[in-house]
């Protein structure tokens, strides 16, 4: 991949404490690269050092090629969105876009005419005059985001800027703003904790915890091939069984809830016999059953709650004390009971080993 964007070695320190711990990252042009942890992971401090707002203790940024690891704000060329939108609310909206464009020394006819074309984009057309007051929490996002794109970036970084928004409105804006970003071609980066906005609207996503890196990949793969405990727990719901090796080389492991496992994938090539892991079998890969159905893995289980969702309902039970997580088709909901005993099924194939 040829990178556009690059951090190297990035290590950022407060005090005693070390927010960030040597973070490498390479993001090339046009790409929307989602970074998404919990509060406390690293990932907005990385995103304040990429903007000049944080100094950091140690590293390099580059935009192909040249640092701007000692630049200024104002003089990286950036677009930032926050979450607050930041907007000045004695400005209309055509001026509050205009307003980096004057920054810029741009000429008023030149810079309307910009600032103008740039609510079109966004779907504000007709909206110029109004004042922050007198528009919606989504208008608002919509003429920070043009104000952020006007100036034509390098970069574009978005700071949950969806935060404060209703869902709905999250869910309109999230596929607008991906409109947007594919119709400029803009490299983007977008910080949330929210697993839904990383997976719908993301080329890649970068999993931070405890200021490092866990995983970096497309969103299908992050989610289908984790390559450690805690991005297989963060992302999405999973079943984590630990278990132990038995056989790398057949792919058998040994579960002390399970009994004999088999898995079928892995990112880990140097498992050997003995070694402690941790199996996940995702709950829409797992099937109910009143008895065992033949040519599958099973075992019993008691449904305590079920959660209806409409189109499918998650059912929550329990096998020797640990919790267990299955996702059924809605239709199949009549058929089940709380408190019913059970056999949940599964092929080998949907299960993924990571490392403990």
């Amino acid at each position: 991949m040829t990178s556009y964007l690059t951090i190297a070695g990035l290590k950022k320190n407060f005090g005693t404490f070390t927010a960030l711990h040597n973070v490498d990252l390479d993001i090339k042009k046009g790409e929307f690269v989602t970074f998404l942890g919990p509060s406390g992971s690293g990932k907005t401090t990385t995103l304040m050092i990429i903007a000049g707002f944080e100094q950091a203790t140690k590293g390099k940024l580059t935009i192909e090629g040249q640092s701007i690891s000692d630049l200024a704000p104002q003089d990286r060329n950036i677009g930032i969105v926050f979450q607050n939108y930041a907007l000045f609310p004695h400005k209309t909206a055509l001026d509050n876009v205009y307003f980096p464009l004057q920054m810029r020394k741009v000429k008023r006819a030149e810079g309307l005419r910009k600032a103008q074309a740039m609510l079109e984009l966004v779907g504000l057309k007709g909206f110029e005059h109004r004042h922050p007051k007198e528009m919606s929490g989504g208008q608002q996002q919509r003429v920070a985001l043009a104000r952020a794109l006007v100036f034509e970036p390098d970069l574009l970084l978005l700071d949950e800027p969806l935060g404060a928004l209703d869902k709905n409105l999250r869910e309109s804006m999230q596929i607008e703003i991906k409109r947007i970003q594919k119709t400029l071609g803009v490299t983007t980066i977008f910080v949330t904790h929210d697993q839904t906005e990383a997976m719908s609207m993301s080329d890649r996503i970068v999993v931070f915890s405890q200021g490092k890196i866990e995983q970096a990949g497309a969103p299908l793969e992050i989610y289908h091939k984790p390559q450690t405990r805690f991005v297989a727990d963060f992302i999405g719901e999973s079943n984590l069984i630990s278990a132990r090796i038995i056989d790398a080389a057949t792919r058998q492991a040994e579960s002390a809830l399970m009994g004999p496992m088999r898995y079928g994938d892995s990112a880990v090539t140097d498992l050997r016999a003995g070694q402690e892991v941790t199996l996940v079998l995702r709950p829409e890969h797992i099937k109910l059953s009143q008895q065992p159905i033949a040519g599958q893995f099973h075992a019993a289980m008691t449904i305590e709650t079920i959660v209806n969702f409409g189109d499918n309902a998650l059912v929550i039970g329990h096998r020797d004390g640990t919790v267990l997580r299955v996702r059924v088709p809605g239709a199949d909901v009549v058929i089940l009971k709380e408190g019913d005993a059970c056999f949940i099924n599964w092929s080998d194939d949907n299960v993924y080993l990571v490392t403990t």
